[in-house]
């Protein structure tokens, strides 16, 4: 896992990114923050009281000389922001309710990035994913072209390195979702070097062995994902072992492009994306990084509120890699 990490900050040196963290006076905020900026690879940007937060982080004895702080009751161009908000939320909310909105740490760090004063945005240390993507799905919103964002976890043992989706966001998604999914779960695979991405679209079934509205929907997704795009390997519905297992693959499934070479998978729900990442992650040894949420038009990531100060580190290098694809 190191190696893929190192590789990022590799991509990153130089690149001159800047990431918001609204929960400004967190101490494992804090901590990352400063590791960040004394290595050089993104400049954090803190969100909060200005005072309290360099207060803070001297209890810490952490330099934050290389970071910016921003407190959104006192930032200079914050009538910028509010004409920004107002005409993005289209008719939405007026100037005086874009006032309040926008002391909203997670409001306001999302405008930072919508507006290009930073490139992406990672919360969630303190508050819920929906208080995180909230702002995000209103102001950012997803890429032409997709209706949803999701969430996938990159898998990493030694030197296997598979992605898992959508294992986040969506309970139940229909076949256009699931399409969705396989295409932008390809790019993210990229993304970390996961080359060339093979997508399996996994079910209960294999090739038609079950016969169901589920399966049905996962079958029409494959077509509608090749439709979306035509060079990218996606195959289904399969059972996990013949998606993964070349020889069960040769006996299930013969005549699939994919053969038991799977490295993207994507789940047919929330339920089964969870429940599969868990168990690769406590029964398998795997390493679990994420959620990576995909599909919006500038990089969001949201944190789990008993994240450690490495995992702020790890998912803030992911979100500058992820704006560097923009």
């Amino acid at each position: 896992m190191s190696d893929l990490f190192e590789g990022l900050k590799a991509k990153l040196t130089g690149q001159n990114l800047r990431i918001v963290f609204p929960e400004g006076l967190d101490e494992r905020i804090l901590t990352a923050a400063g590791k960040l900026a004394a290595d050089g690879v993104l400049t954090p940007i803190l969100i909060g009281d200005i005072e309290q937060i360099q207060a803070k982080a001297s209890d810490l004895d952490v330099s934050l000389d290389a970071a910016e702080i921003y407190d959104p009751a006192n930032f200079a161009m914050m009538d910028e922001l509010v004409a920004a908000f107002v005409e993005r939320r289209k008719g939405k909310a007026t100037e005086e309710q874009a006032r309040k909105i926008l002391l909203d740490e997670n409001y306001f760090g999302t405008m930072l990035v919508y507006s290009n004063k930073a490139d992406g945005l990672v919360s969630g240390a303190a508050h819920s994913t929906a208080d995180t993507v909230r702002p995000a799905l209103q102001i950012i919103k997803t890429k032409e072209g997709v209706r949803k964002t999701s969430g996938v976890f990159i898998m990493v043992r030694e030197e296997e390195k598979y992605v898992f989706a959508d294992c986040a966001i969506n309970i139940a998604p229909d076949s256009q979702d699931l399409a969705e999914i396989a295409v932008e779960s390809a790019k993210t695979a990229r993304m970390f070097d996961v080359e060339p991405p093979r997508v399996a679209m996994l079910s209960f079934s294999t090739k038609g062995s079950a016969v169901s509205p589920e399966t049905e929907r996962v079958s029409a997704a494959v077509a509608e994902a090749k439709l979306r795009d035509p060079l990218l390997v996606v195959d289904g519905e399969f059972q996990f072992d013949a998606a993964f297992v070349p020889s069960v693959a040769e006996k299930k499934a013969p005549d699939s492009v994919i053969m038991g070479n799977a490295n993207v998978f994507v789940f047919p729900n929330l339920e089964a994306g969870n429940i599969g990442y868990k168990i690769a992650q406590r029964l398998g040894g795997f390493d679990a990084i994420g959620p990576i949420l995909q599909g919006l038009n500038r990089p969001v990531n949201d944190l789990s509120r008993g994240c450690s100060e490495e995992d702020v580190y790890k998912l803030a290098l992911i979100t500058a890699a992820q704006a560097l694809t923009k």
